[in-house]
């Protein structure tokens, strides 16, 4: 009996797809053909690649469905000139440059992460200090990782505020808020209500040129009391941290809350049996090697959110990259 290897194929050949776009992202190939379509001789001679590398990639980058090409003329489609270049309003170029630079060296470590159960930053790239450090290394370094945080909630914060019926509350707070595109989707969705983005002071710095009608307060949510709210928001917050420091924040949530406030978590649910999403499963792996936490069940969030004191907790996927439950 034969057996279709088409599975094991497909994941022999992921990560040089990966690899494909991020090099051509990296090195400005899209951003390049968004003035206008190119022979690779062109682009080779204003991007300095060699020429017969520089057609390889680009050929790559038509067989993966980025780029068309017609009479010896390279032009993006309709996706790489939307998520691909670096001036585009939906640019997930900051995502990309970010799992190419540190994502696909740290995965390079996960049979450490197996023994280990610890997070790969030291073996990876020699560095120590508080998680997070790495990603505010520099204010380069700390704009590319906002811009592909920025870019992913533009494609799911819409449709987390679209989860629930959120009319009663009248004061949203997106903590750990970055560029306030939650804030800013709950506002709109829900133009009475005031919204604010509470995160580190550095962070509300790049913040500045991203807000529209949404407060900016400069702050530590586990160290700094909490602006006033009946409603807070965690959006790809609590996957990154241990079970002590998540019911830690938690806990701190629900004593700043009103009788009849909530809190709104969007993240990646997992099945109950943990058998899928894939992508939240992969998220997960990735959690284990660059932070401390990982993707949860609903009960999981559950338990979390009513031992911390909160009475609901309801959850929704909503087919978009990330989900929602509100406590």
């Amino acid at each position: 009996m034969t057996t279709d290897p088409t599975v094991v194929l497909d994941l022999i050949e992921a990560f040089r797809h990966s690899k494909t776009m991020f090099t051509a992202v990296s090195m400005g190939v899209f951003d390049a053909l968004a003035e206008a379509p190119a022979t690779a001789a062109t682009l080779a001679a204003r991007l300095g690649m060699d020429l017969s590398a520089l057609e390889r990639l680009l050929d790559g980058c038509v067989g993966l469905g980025l780029l068309l090409k017609a009479d010896g003329l390279y032009r993006n489609t309709g996706p790489a000139d939307a998520y691909l270049c670096r001036n585009s309003p939906q640019t997930m170029a900051g995502y990309i440059l970010y799992s190419d630079r540190v994502l696909y060296p740290i995965w390079g470590n996960l049979e450490s992460a197996m023994r280990e159960g610890t997070n790969r930053w030291g073996q990876t790239f020699g560095l120590d200090g508080p998680l997070f450090s790495a990603f505010f290394r520099t204010d380069e370094a700390l704009r590319e990782f906002i811009l592909g945080m920025h870019g992913f909630g533009l494609l799911t914060s819409p449709a987390v505020v679209n989860g629930f019926d959120l009319s009663r509350f009248r004061r949203f707070v997106d903590l750990g808020g970055a560029t306030g595109h939650l804030a800013m989707a709950a506002k709109q969705r829900y133009p009475e209500m005031s919204a604010a983005v509470f995160d580190l002071p550095r962070v509300i710095g790049f913040a500045q040129e991203f807000v529209d009608g949404v407060d900016l307060v400069a702050g530590d949510f586990f160290a700094d009391p909490l602006p006033d709210a009946d409603l807070y928001g965690v959006g790809r917050i609590l996957h990154d941290w241990s079970e002590e420091k998540i019911e830690r924040l938690l806990d701190k949530v629900y004593a700043a809350l009103p009788d009849g406030g909530g809190l709104l978590i969007a993240e990646k649910l997992l099945d109950e049996d943990k058998s899928g999403p894939v992508p939240t499963l992969m998220q997960s792996l990735n959690m284990l090697v660059v932070t401390e936490g990982r993707e949860r069940t609903l009960s999981e969030y559950d338990t979390l959110l009513r031992r911390a004191g909160f009475l609901s907790v309801d959850g929704r996927k909503t087919g978009t990259p990330l989900d929602v439950v509100l406590a």
